[in-house]
């Protein structure tokens, strides 16, 4: 397979998937890289290269879109191309079909939402780049709408006492919230039912909300799991504690290709102090929070309830560069030198593919 890769522009998702810098390590690699016309537009990128849609489908012998290409547009690729997209194949109601063209032979599909959250892997996890920017994002977004200061302060006036930050879940998101709510100076605590995480959130100077005999499975890639009823009840119990005392929760826990966790019930909602602040960043999945709306804001009992699943999009130049620099290196696991190989063996190879898979073949 010769090296020509292209970027084809997404009609959804604003982020740039291609850089200077992108373009300067591929073509080290020996690539040549083509680009959709208006691929940067968003944050001002003008790519070199410029190309219609049409003529990377038809020269490229990989094509990256972070819209999944359809099968009409896919029967215009090269045989044995390489198609590397989001297709989300875990979410209820995936239709692969729509997708591929199963008559394009040697045709391979990748979707980059399912590699593996392992170590080797995190250079290309784009889902944890994304999350640590949203992380980042939901601190300052509480912070600007939260009445009140999130540091103590020691004025002529009188002192005024830090917030309270409470965050669900201590994966990326979560540690990055940690980080960056102890920065403004709040107090800040944490719960995750992974009790693995307890030591990286108390070294970030956060305490930990431990509630013991949770389900711990390491084989989950990095994601939380379904609980016992009785763990469930104990975990409600202690989450209700801290919710009720914290002028800021952030929640971030999701279970993936499931509805996310209800953490926030609304009779917790009734017990925070007027004008306390929920992020909700599972809000796309089914909200953590009781009354969470993605995409929007919502009163609910006085707390101000804000669902956003993308608060990366907020930080789009950033997201960008950190998008073409996953993708530079997850083409490069691929690359033997004169040409690109699937290995059946490699293990992020293997399980992002999403097409051909034994059953297809």
């Amino acid at each position: 397979m010769k090296k020509l890769i292209g970027y084809l522009k997404s009609s959804q998702d604003p982020r740039c998937p291609i850089s200077d810098l992108a373009i300067k390590k591929l073509e080290k690699q020996g690539f040549h890289v083509m680009c959709e016309s208006g691929l940067g537009d968003r944050i001002g990128f003008k790519a070199p290269h410029e190309s219609s849609r049409d003529q990377i489908l038809s020269a490229a012998s990989v094509i990256f879109c972070a819209d999944p290409p359809s099968a009409t547009e896919l029967a215009k690729a090269k045989d044995d191309c390489m198609v590397i997209s989001f297709y989300a194949p875990f979410e209820p109601g995936f239709d692969l079909n729509s997708h591929i063209d199963k008559e394009k032979s040697g045709l391979r599909v990748f979707s980059m939402d399912m590699i593996p959250r392992t170590t080797l892997a995190q250079s290309m996890d784009v889902l944890s780049s994304m999350a640590s920017i949203s992380g980042y994002q939901a601190v300052l977004l509480a912070a600007q709408k939260l009445p009140r200061y999130f540091p103590m302060l020691m004025t002529a006036a009188g002192t005024i006492r830090p917030a309270q930050v409470l965050i669900l879940g201590a994966g990326v998101a979560g540690l990055q919230a940690i980080a960056t709510a102890r920065r403004l100076g709040a107090k800040v605590e944490a719960f995750d039912v992974r009790a693995a995480v307890k030591e990286e959130v108390q070294s970030l100077g956060a305490k930990f909300v431990e509630v013991e005999g949770s389900t711990d499975d390491s084989a989950a890639g990095g994601y939380a799991v379904e609980q016992t009823e009785d763990y469930k009840r104990r975990q409600g119990e202690a989450i209700a504690n801290s919710v009720a005392k914290a002028d800021v929760v952030i929640t971030t826990a999701q279970l993936r290709g499931r509805r996310a966790p209800r953490l926030i019930t609304d009779e917790m909602l009734q017990r925070m102090k007027h004008g306390s602040v929920v992020i909700d960043m599972a809000s796309s999945s089914g909200g953590n929070c009781a009354g969470s709306q993605d995409g929007e804001e919502v009163y609910r009992h006085g707390v101000l309830i804000i669902g956003d699943s993308a608060l990366y999009l907020k930080t789009l130049q950033d997201a960008s560069d950190l998008l073409a620099n996953n993708i530079v290196n997850y083409v490069k696991i691929f690359d033997n030198g004169e040409s690109l190989a699937f290995d059946p063996e490699d293990e992020i190879q293997y399980k992002s593919m999403i097409y051909p898979k034994a059953e297809d073949k």
